[in-house]
C-alpha cells in the first residue's frame, strides 16, 4: 500500500475535513452527471410527492432503471424529475462526525405490498453509531407478505442482521 496524504477525493466521493469531523459529498460525480445528460442548467425542483435523503436516492434510481428495457414517456419525465432533485440538492452530504456518543441506534420501516404490480412490500433501515450514519438500504422484499405485521417483521429482521 501507499499513502497518498490526506483523503480528498476517492470513489466519486469527495471528502473536505473539519473541526467537527469529515464531510463526504459528490458534487462533482453529480455535476459530471447533469452534464452528460445536458441538464447542467436546469431548473432544480423539489420531490414533493417523495421525500427523499440522499441516501434514500438509490431506490428511486433502482424503480426507474426497471423500465430500462421497454421505457416510456412517463419514465422519462421520471427520470428528468430525479436530475432537477439532483440538481437542487448538488450541494448535500454526509457529516461524519470525530468525537460522537457510542451508542448503536437502527430505525426501520416497510410498506405493505406497495408495489402495484407484483404486491410486494418495501422495506428499509438506517444504522447509526452515536451521530454518525453507518450504513442504510432500501429494497423491495423478495416475496409477498400476508399482511402490514409480517412486512414489518421482514424490514427489522434485516435491519438486526445488519446490526449484528
Amino acid at each position: 500500500m501507499t499513502d497518498l496524504g490526506p483523503l480528498n477525493y476517492f470513489l466519486g466521493i469527495s471528502a473536505t475535513r473539519s473541526t467537527t469531523g469529515l464531510f463526504l459529498y459528490q458534487k462533482q460525480y453529480a455535476t459530471e452527471i447533469l452534464e452528460r445528460a445536458d441538464m447542467a442548467t436546469c431548473h432544480p425542483c423539489a420531490l414533493q410527492y417523495l421525500t427523499f435523503t440522499r441516501p434514500d436516492i438509490s431506490y428511486v434510481v433502482q424503480q426507474i432503471c426497471l423500465f430500462m428495457h421497454d421505457p416510456r414517456e412517463q419514465h422519462f419525465h421520471a427520470l428528468k424529475r430525479i436530475l432537477r432533485y439532483i440538481q437542487g440538492t448538488i450541494d448535500l452530504g454526509l457529516q461524519l462526525y470525530s468525537s460522537s456518543p457510542t451508542s448503536l441506534d437502527a430505525y426501520s420501516d416497510a410498506d405493505w405490498a406497495g408495489c402495484p404490480t407484483t404486491r410486494r412490500s418495501t422495506s428499509g433501515y438506517y444504522v447509526f453509531l452515536g451521530n454518525n450514519l453507518l450504513s442504510w438500504s432500501s429494497k423491495r422484499q423478495p416475496t409477498p407478505s400476508r399482511s402490514s405485521a409480517e412486512a414489518e417483521y421482514r424490514g427489522v429482521a434485516n435491519d438486526v442482521a445488519e446490526t449484528c
